[in-house]
């Protein structure tokens, strides 16, 4: 699987697009909004009120929620500076993710953002542009951004190792003169992960340890990245999907992989799938833990001191504001009878991001019976327990 090219949320906006389907993520950058205004404040004043102030966002993706940040740190210092008596910036807002990102619907929508802030005979301040490309490797010239935002990205991985190269990977770290025995093994052996797409209780410690190195990489390569992108001084806000638990084959990080998984095994058994297909599918996703991401800043050379870490659950129930208004009123015609049941709005959201990885794999014919399946399963699981998603919120600032 080439992840730069199946990554994206669904485009457009029909009832299985990202942007009919991203309430939890609304939900996520509602929570950590105080964080992000907090450390652009502290940019604003820290570096001297500048003439221009530049911003990037990762990981942008598409739908309602993609001007959200960059609307927020528009209005944040404009009021500052409304209550400072001093005159506005101009704000270069760059919107980042990767090429298959439906940014014609993002552009599309940048009319509507120009209008509320650019009212009456105001000279435009806000110039937005679109910047696609992958977050591990170099966007922006160097010490050129002030302010650095990205949330629920960086929990995808830049690559998902085969087999081979999972084995591989663990043996170069641990027994580099043992390498040639991985490859015997992958001839007459099942697949290690057999019966799972991402990491499970039942997984190797081999798997497991592929997996984190994966992220501990990924996640270096984009402090580095930054690092060299930033001015000194710079701040960085990054939201990212994690895990409370230090053992990563817990359930709250990984149950709706688990039961995804689960179901094509199924399906397998049926006849619909073949089981090899399920067994070569390895998600690109890591769900880290603050003890992880906490050493991966330490030892990223001293680039980036740690200013706030906070963990906050939130409610898978965030799914079912679908259809909904800020103001919880219906929209687009939609009535109170339609709305969903929370089984059908989780397993929307997660068809929403998961779709164009699983049709380049399985195919798209079984994707309505995968996600009705997925659907069921939920609700029952959601009659006994409530079910949350633990997210991790970081502000970072860039040393001298």
């Amino acid at each position: 699987m080439e992840v730069q090219k199946v990554l994206y949320m669904n485009r457009g906006d029909g009832e299985a697009s990202y942007a009919k389907n991203s309430s939890i993520q609304r939900e996520v950058i509602e929570v950590s909004r105080s964080v992000m205004k907090e450390a652009l404040l502290d940019l604003y004043h820290a570096v001297g009120f500048p003439g221009k102030l530049t911003v990037a966002d990762l990981g942008c993706s598409s739908g309602p929620n993609t001007l959200t940040v960059v609307a927020d740190v528009v209005d944040t210092v404009r009021e500052s500076c409304r209550q400072l008596c001093r005159s506005t910036p101009e704000f270069q807002l760059f919107l980042n993710d990767l090429p298959g990102n439906d940014f014609n619907s993002v552009f599309r929508s940048l009319e509507g953002f120009y209008k509320e802030r650019e009212r009456g005979r105001e000279i435009r301040r806000c110039f937005i542009a679109g910047v696609p490309g992958s977050f591990y490797g170099r966007l922006f010239p160097s010490r050129s951004i002030h302010f650095f935002h990205s949330s629920t990205s960086l929990h995808w991985l830049s690559q998902v190792l085969s087999i081979i190269d999972t084995i591989c990977l663990v043996m170069l770290t641990v027994h580099p003169a043992e390498l040639i025995v991985p490859l015997k093994l992958q001839q007459h052996e099942d697949p290690l992960n057999k019966g799972s797409i991402y990491i499970s209780e039942r997984s190797p410690s081999v798997v497991v340890h592929a997996y984190s190195t994966q992220f501990r990489k990924d996640f270096s390569d984009f402090l580095k990245c930054r690092s060299e992108e930033m001015v000194v001084g710079g701040r960085m806000v990054l939201t990212i999907v994690g895990r409370r638990a230090l053992d990563p084959t817990r359930d709250e990080s990984h149950f709706h992989w688990y039961i995804i998984g689960q179901l094509l095994m199924d399906m397998a058994e049926e006849g619909y799938i073949e089981e090899e297909k399920v067994d070569s599918f390895n998600l690109p996703y890591y769900a880290p833990s603050a003890s992880e991401l906490e050493s991966e800043i330490q030892s990223d050379q001293g680039s980036f001191s740690l200013k706030r870490l906070e963990i906050f659950e939130v409610p898978w129930e965030a799914c079912q504001s679908h259809g909904e208004d800020d103001h919880g009123e219906p929209q687009h015609g939609c009535s109170l009878v339609q709305k969903m049941t929370i089984g059908q709005s989780m397993s929307n959201c997660l068809r929403a991001v998961l779709e164009s990885m699983l049709a380049s794999h399985f195919g798209g014919d079984i994707l309505q019976d995968l996600f009705s399946r997925y659907s069921k399963v939920l609700e029952d699981r959601l009659s006994r327990e409530k079910l949350t998603v633990p997210n991790i919120v970081m502000s970072l600032v860039r040393k001298p």
